[in-house]
């Protein structure tokens, strides 16, 4: 390792392969940290993403992914990474100090400086755990000694959607009817939702690594989701289910599908995504025998700042939330675009 003094520089396009190399040989590099979604912030939302790396000479020793948020309706803030749950600094101790000090000046006229790590990180900020994510551990290559894991009543409801006559496909074909569901679950919700535009774009960047499942009655699409291969881990990022179709169970067998697909194509994990500790979310996602893992965020937050980003679930939004609800999809659809740009 060099011992010279390390400079910390914003990377340019030409540095997207050094970057990836490097995170992919980093032991907590994820594919939450390549550089392929520097663009689709850019391009789809038209963010400004700092991504910065620190250097001693000639050599990379650490990598760090931001994106500025800005809205006039949720205010400012930079953020590693918005939308997911993962980024924050990568490199050895002085890489992190660094690069972390670096992103605070960078965000010091902004509300809150938010880097969501996985694995605790070398700095002398204090840990926010206020979101964990739920892992379940697959069998690889055997999805039958996986399924047997689940209790009696969870297999039960997996396969009540086949019996039912449920299909899942999975394709990068099968954006549009994954984007119809995700639309209308999250209206029903009562929160903005990403375009079309976003999750096209994000599965053009990732290519294989992105998974995008669609639950099918007939021709009519049920349930959706849209997944992420993370190293050994298949991480389900997004997922919806119409609510009409709630008797059938297609939320089941959607996961069901993506848990099969995970566990024959020798991955070893299966990630149901980060939620609230305690929340409805959280009981579903326990139920499959998956274990907790903290969230370590870390944040810098300016005087009369938040502690935490823009949620649906704030009190504060209680009215917006319902009127939200009621509205045609013909209007929250572009406009939840929109307004999603600004809630990291």
């Amino acid at each position: 390792m060099s011992t010279e003094r390390l400079s910390i520089v914003e990377a340019t396009a030409e540095s997207a392969a050094t970057w990836n190399a490097f995170v992919g040989a980093h032991p907590h590099g994820s594919t939450f940290h390549r550089w392929e979604w520097r663009d689709v912030y850019r391009e789809v939302y038209g963010h400004e993403a700092p991504y910065l790396a620190a250097y001693a000479g000639t050599e990379l020793r650490g990598v760090l992914p931001l994106v500025r948020v800005k809205s006039l309706v949720f205010g400012h803030y930079l953020v590693s990474l918005p939308f997911v749950s993962y980024g924050g600094p990568l490199g050895d101790a002085e890489a992190q100090r660094a690069l972390t000090a670096r992103a605070a000046e960078l965000g010091n006229d902004a509300k809150l400086v938010e880097l969501r790590s996985r694995v605790p990180l070398d700095t002398a900020l204090t840990p926010v755990n206020r979101k964990i994510t739920v892992v379940l551990d697959v069998v690889p290559n055997d999805y039958e000694a996986t399924f047997k894991k689940f209790d009696s009543k969870l297999r039960s409801q997996v396969r009540r959607g086949e019996k039912e006559g449920l299909v899942v496909r999975f394709g990068r074909d099968q954006s549009a009817a994954y984007h119809k569901v995700f639309a209308e679950h999250m209206r029903d919700l009562g929160s903005p939702a990403h375009g079309l535009r976003f999750f096209e774009r994000l599965a053009d960047a990732l290519g294989e690594r992105a998974w995008i499942g669609v639950a099918y009655l007939g021709e009519e699409p049920v349930a959706a989701g849209f997944a992420i291969e993370n190293g050994r881990e298949v991480e389900i990022s997004w997922a919806s289910a119409l609510r009409r179709y709630q008797k059938l169970s297609p939320n089941m067998m959607l996961y069901g599908a993506f848990i099969r697909r995970a566990s024959e194509l020798g991955f070893d994990a299966f990630n149901f995504g980060r939620c609230t500790p305690g929340s409805g979310t959280h009981k579903f996602k326990k139920q499959w025998g998956s274990r907790d893992e903290l969230l370590p965020w870390y944040q810098v937050a300016s005087t009369s700042g938040p502690s935490a980003p823009p949620t649906g679930d704030h009190s504060a939004y209680g009215v917006a939330v319902k009127v939200w609800q009621k509205l045609p999809l013909a209007i929250t659809t572009p406009l939840g675009a929109q307004l999603i740009a600004g809630i990291p």
